[in-house]
């Protein structure tokens, strides 16, 4: 077969809410998850049967590893396995674009496309719903990167209830000179704070039906910013430089250290990226919009 292009979202959390932990240490969450438009692209190829290779481009290319310890060679011998395929292998090419350790899910971004790719490649008979069971063993993010769109995730943020929301959501992403290691964050937040309430503001919820951007921005929030600007303390310079911008919302996107800012146009999107490109502080800047679907094949 041809190769097998897929693109896949980044996302971005409107709402993170970090509660107890499970039985297995993990925190209880609470989360809003909005697809956005920066995305990778994995392109999938024959490879001889055992074969499993990875290379990458892009952004952070070189710090990535592409041996088994990589998710996306973890998602494509899950599949394997999973459907009964010995007589399979794959060449993946994953073009980066998603930051590397951002806090915008770009690893399990591209272990949902692998998933997405490898299925198309192989003509395994396997709908999302059996893929989303694969993501779930991936990775807590992986699922929502096979949806897209918006959605509430419970659990460990792999419990996914897709949401109403209306119009376009205009993004300016402020990447870090430096990534942030999730664990670490989860490490500092235990440090510096107690378990939190995990519903979510039902205002956020409303602004999101409504479309009502200004009303979104008001109601970002995310339990782990703290223990990211803690670690990461130019992180807190950066958040008072796009709101001085006049950004709707200000948030540390996940476990960070990308901070996202809500922005009321495209064309504002455009101002805050010229305001937050001067600060030191600040590696790139990205401009996206939301939602957008999941992982898909584009060819």
């Amino acid at each position: 077969m041809t190769a097998v292009r897929v693109r896949v979202p980044a996302k971005v959390n409107l709402a993170l809410r970090v509660g107890g932990t499970d039985e297995q240490g993990y925190h209880r969450l609470g989360t809003v998850f909005q697809a956005v438009s920066l995305g990778d692209e994995v392109v999938a190829d024959d490879a001889p049967a055992g074969e499993f290779r990875l290379v990458f481009n892009g952004e952070g290319a070189g710090f990535l590893p592409v041996d088994d310890t990589n998710l996306a060679i973890k998602a494509a011998k899950l599949l394997a396995t999973r459907f009964g395929r010995t007589d399979v292998g794959v060449s993946l090419l994953i073009r980066k674009r998603i930051p590397v350790a951002g806090g915008m899910a770009g690893g399990s971004a591209d272990a949902a496309a692998v998933l997405v790719a490898c299925t198309a490649l192989w003509g395994i008979d396997a709908d999302r719903e059996e893929l989303h069971r694969l993501a779930a063993e991936l990775g807590a993010d992986v699922p929502f990167l096979l949806m897209g769109g918006t959605a509430i995730g419970t659990g460990r943020g792999d419990v996914l209830t897709p949401i109403m929301s209306s119009g376009t959501f205009h993004w300016t992403l402020a990447l870090s000179h430096t990534g942030l290691s999730t664990p670490a964050v989860f490490r500092e937040f235990d440090r510096l704070s107690e378990p939190q309430d995990t519903e979510i503001p039902v205002a956020l919820l409303e602004a999101l039906r409504a479309g009502d951007a200004a009303a979104v921005g008001a109601s970002l929030v995310n339990d782990l910013e703290r223990a990211a600007i803690s670690l990461q303390p130019t992180l807190a310079r950066t958040l008072e430089l796009g709101l001085a911008a006049g950004a709707l919302g200000a948030i540390v996107s996940g476990s960070g250290p990308t901070c996202a800012f809500l922005a009321g146009s495209d064309a504002h999107s455009h101002e805050l990226a010229e305001a937050l490109a001067v600060f030191s502080g600040v590696r790139a800047v990205r401009r996206a919009f939301g939602p957008v679907p999941g992982a898909q094949v584009l060819s």
